[in-house]
């Protein structure tokens, strides 16, 4: 069935119903588990003296902040008996990074959680896991 499910977290309490059935999917399976937290890149401008943070403060922030997340996927997959592999990265656009990162580890599922909006303000809004489903060619099991 499955051989590597990556499940991206952004830390949110929507993303931790995505974390634990990925681990109990994989568990079930017997495959290995993949995380992956998307860096926001630093915000340049024309004005980048005035800028109130400095960039490596910045990027250690964000990695700080990645890990973190990342880790606690680690820890819950530890729990259950299951080694999981904790990844961080910078993007722009996080859905492009997350499908980059199931390619390049060869994963054959997406775990990923979903709010659930419908109508006009799904359009509105979007989210990071339409823009997964759209663009995806591995398959994404949404969890709501």
């Amino acid at each position: 069935m499955f051989k590597r499910i990556l499940v991206p977290t952004d830390g949110s309490d929507i993303t931790a119903k995505a974390i634990t059935t990925s681990i109990a999917l994989a568990k079930s399976v017997g495959a290995q588990l993949y995380t992956i937290s998307v860096k926001e890149p630093f915000p340049y401008s024309a004005i980048s003296e005035m800028q109130p943070t400095p960039p490596q403060e910045f990027f250690d922030a964000q990695e700080r902040i990645a890990s973190k997340r990342v880790q606690h996927v680690v820890e819950l997959s530890q729990a259950a008996g299951l080694m999981c592999h904790a990844h961080t990265v910078e993007a722009l656009h996080p859905w492009e990074a997350i499908i980059d990162h199931a390619k390049r580890m060869e994963c054959d599922l997406l775990v990923m959680a979903s709010h659930g909006r419908r109508g006009v303000s799904a359009l509105l809004l979007g989210s990071e896991t339409q823009k997964v489903l759209t663009h995806s060619k591995v398959p994404v099991l949404v969890v709501r």
